[in-house]
């Protein structure tokens, strides 16, 4: 394995401090002054070219011829050494950047998240513990060091970094920067470039909830709000909270809710609970459906006909809510 540029420059560095160090000792043993030495031996290694301190001897000249042949040496190797990881340092940069780019191209399907702060390393371990592909957009190319998930550095607000991060495939799009008029800004931006993409956005006001509806999220969130309602049903109801977290989060359950679609065309579109044995044929069972404009329809009967369009909240095991996806196709 080749050695690293850093501990090549640092080998190289402290052999030229040791051959500066040699040669202020060595005119300081000739009867130099301290400081004469330490100017004499520095001027020597690097060629400067000024005159000596003083009229040298044999001894001092012979000396001189030594030390420019190994401190110019040295200098030289140092020199190099800085100059190879500068180079390697950027080459390697841009190689992984073409690299991260070009793993990013081949994504389909994935979740890009607009700010690596608390609220985006949450939404990122989430969704990457459920088998979910993500590439994280930040301004702060520090924040990003050492980030194993695909990433983009740059202004999340410019529509050449969003289409970087696959904009034109990507399944949906979470605004979780900072501030509520950069996540609006964000809003807008990936709306007018994907009418059909499922934006998220976080709001810090209530008052913003309204206008990133407006610049078209589909779904606002606001954390400090989630946060008191959920401290609020611990305290009330602890156990139906518990159940759901281990449910949708934890996943040491075999059971877990899903969302199915009844797509146009699909075999199940016209008929009852009854009529499509859902519950038979796959196992998973259907606790809700939302229709086209919204409105839920909890606990339904099995005298419900399925429409298509319709959403289906289903709790089963992966390998029975995989049977009902392949169900409504």
């Amino acid at each position: 394995m080749s050695e690293e540029p850093t501990g090549r420059v640092r080998r190289a560095l402290a052999l030229l401090g040791a051959v500066l160090v040699v040669g202020t000792l060595g005119y300081r043993a000739l009867g130099l002054p301290l400081l004469d030495a330490a100017y004499q031996a520095v001027t020597t290694i690097t060629t400067v070219g000024f005159r000596e301190v003083e009229p040298f001897g044999r001894a001092e000249k012979l000396f001189t011829i030594v030390l420019v042949l190994v401190g110019v040496g040295a200098a030289l190797y140092a020199f190099s050494a800085v100059l190879e990881a500068l180079v390697e340092g950027r080459l390697s940069r841009s190689v992984g950047r073409r690299r991260m780019q070009h793993r990013i191209d081949s994504m389909h399907d994935h979740v890009i998240i607009c700010g690596w702060g608390r609220v985006g390393q949450a939404v990122a371990t989430y969704l990457v513990g459920n088998g979910r592909q993500v590439v994280v957009i930040d301004r702060d190319a520090a924040r990003l060091d050492g980030v194993d998930h695909s990433h983009v550095v740059g202004d999340a607000n410019e529509d050449a970094v969003l289409q970087a991060a696959g904009l034109d495939r990507a399944k949906a799009l979470v605004a979780a920067l900072t501030t509520d008029a950069d996540n609006l800004f964000v809003t807008l931006s990936a709306r007018s470039l994907r009418k059909d993409l499922f934006i998220v956005a976080r709001a810090r006001h209530v008052d913003t909830q309204s206008k990133l509806l407006q610049a078209g999220a589909d779904r606002v969130v606001n954390p400090q709000h989630i946060g008191g309602s959920r401290m609020a049903a611990f305290a009330t109801q602890p156990h139906v909270v518990e159940f759901l977290d281990v449910v949708m989060h934890d996943g040491s359950l075999e059971f877990r809710l899903e969302e199915v679609a009844v797509p146009h065309g699909s075999p199940l579109a016209g008929q009852t609970l009854r009529e499509s044995q859902i519950r038979d044929r796959t196992g998973a069972l259907v606790l809700a459906l939302r229709d086209v404009d919204g409105e839920f329809l909890t606990n339904p009967g099995p005298g419900t006909v399925l429409q298509a369009g319709q959403v289906m909240i289903a709790i089963g095991t992966d390998a029975q809510l995989d049977a009902l996806e392949a169900a409504s196709r």
